[in-house]
């Protein structure tokens, strides 16, 4: 039987911020297996440890910055304002054996209307009864809260961590990027999941050779085309423009979700102390902003023998690392080109411009390698301007769905 502190059901479930939430949950019976809320400080370390362990023979996975993953779950995360969560660890006698969260997002049901609850974080020993136990947890509480699929894995939105790692295990993830077990797939698939969409994440020499086709577009526009570095110096109105572009931009992409004000000027605000300024470049057409880029130093790579943690010295050498030494690899998470340019020619041409002077930037501190990523795998014209200069598809992740039917 699944119980929790040996009660058979969940009673004052908690939500974002540890607020209770009303109603029970009962969950089928299972042998021997505990499922507990991480609803308070003790069992969320729990939960943010257990990967330590379950990875302790991967050389591929690297551990998350501790600080990183507790401001997650903090009430301090702007997320929380429109979204509420449930999580779970999952317990054979004294040894923790699963996590996972589930998650509804208020933003997603209103630009959606489908009934979608998230599910994420989900990490266990390969044992069956675990994952259904945990799974059997989450879809119980959405289902409870009335919605009609389990889609996932989402850590914690559409605009974190995105897809389950399904081919490219042979390589570390880069920063903001998950890593998996192998079994995890077919684990969730024999849960009733199946998957709806791929994410791919391409690597590229920043030091690559400009596509002739490319060069001629870009002289074409030269004189109406400017391309400018983020100034530091009036960030809220910077973070204000790129957040513009970006749900405009992003607004017909599949699973949209536009971001909040709140939520992206604390994520620029956070990510600007780690990059150069000439690490987000943006794009102006006869002087309006029309699209633009991110790029960040792999902090992975940084903080590969840290397992996580910033104290005592951490600190230090994660910031050695990034500002003086820097790290030879960096990711392009984010990049955006208004939409009414999607179908002409100068769409490509925007996407190119902000690429080639980010990679400038990049290449000019040395880096050698750089993850694009992700890009749906039905984004053929984003995948047709990586592919042109030079990126290769490396990393395959995937969503998955399952109806949740109404007891």
């Amino acid at each position: 039987m699944i119980t929790d502190s040996g009660r058979g059901r969940y009673t004052a479930p908690f939500c974002a911020a540890g607020r209770q939430c009303r109603g029970d949950i009962t969950l089928p019976d299972k042998a021997t297996i505990t499922l507990e809320d991480v609803g308070d400080k003790g069992r969320l370390r729990e939960f943010l440890r257990l990967p330590h362990r379950l990875y302790a023979d991967d050389p591929q996975w690297i551990a998350p910055l501790e600080f990183e993953q507790r401001q997650r779950f903090s009430d301090k995360n702007h997320f929380f304002e429109h979204a509420r969560w449930r999580g779970w660890i999952a317990r054979r006698g004294e040894r923790t054996v699963g996590r996972i969260t589930a998650q509804i997002d208020e933003l997603h049901l209103a630009q959606h209307g489908d009934g979608a609850g998230y599910f994420g974080m989900f990490e266990a020993e390969q044992d069956p009864e675990v994952v259904d136990a945990l799974f059997g947890a989450a879809e119980a509480w959405l289902r409870s809260e009335g919605m009609q699929c389990a889609r996932g894995p989402f850590n914690l939105h559409i605009n974190e961590e995105l897809g389950l790692l399904v081919d490219g295990f042979d390589t570390p993830p880069f920063v903001l990027m998950g890593h998996a077990r192998p079994w995890y797939g077919e684990a969730i698939e024999a849960r009733g999941y199946c998957p709806i969409k791929d994410l791919l994440a391409y690597h590229i020499d920043p030091d690559f050779k400009t596509p002739r086709v490319m060069a001629r577009l870009a002289e074409k526009v030269s004189d109406r085309v400017r391309v400018r570095r983020a100034n530091r110096k009036d960030l809220s109105a910077e973070a204000a423009v790129m957040l513009d572009i970006f749900n405009d931009a992003w607004q017909d992409n599949w699973g949209f979700v536009p971001l909040a004000p709140t939520e992206w000027e604390e994520t620029v605000r956070t990510l600007i102390h780690l990059m150069p300024d000439d690490y987000i470049q943006i794009a102006e057409l006869d002087g309006e902003p029309v699209a633009f880029i991110v790029a960040l130093p792999n902090i992975n790579e940084a903080a590969r023998d840290l397992g996580g943690r910033l104290l005592p010295f951490g600190w230090a050498k994660l910031l050695w690392r990034l500002k003086v030494s820097h790290p030879s690899t960096a990711r392009v998470p984010l990049m955006g080109v208004r939409k009414r340019f999607h179908h002409l020619r100068l769409g490509p041409t925007l996407a190119f411009v902000v690429i080639d002077a980010v990679r400038q930037a990049l290449v000019a501190r040395g880096v050698k390698d750089v993850e694009m990523g992700w890009i749906l795998e039905d984004n053929d014209g984003m995948r047709n301007i990586i592919e042109t200069i030079g990126g290769e598809a490396y990393k395959r992740y995937r969503v998955y769905e399952k109806p949740l039917v109404q007891e």
